[in-house]
């Protein structure tokens, strides 16, 4: 190592590679820009919207 730290956080590197991915809701496909976990849902960005919580969540 050469002692820097790296600051983490977002790094611009282009455009995003896009994964396909089923919805988990209304069964739609769609692409999400990571690549989907088999044990978790994915939803569309219209399903998405409706699972979002509504209220900001706390750490």
């Amino acid at each position: 190592m050469n002692g820097r730290r790296s600051s983490g956080g977002f790094r611009p590197s282009g455009p995003r590679e896009m994964h396909k991915a089923t919805c988990g809701d209304c069964g739609q496909e769609t692409e999400v820009p990571f690549v989907p976990d088999p044990d978790r849902p994915v939803y569309c960005g219209e399903c998405y919207r409706k699972h979002k919580p509504s209220t900001p969540r706390k750490f």
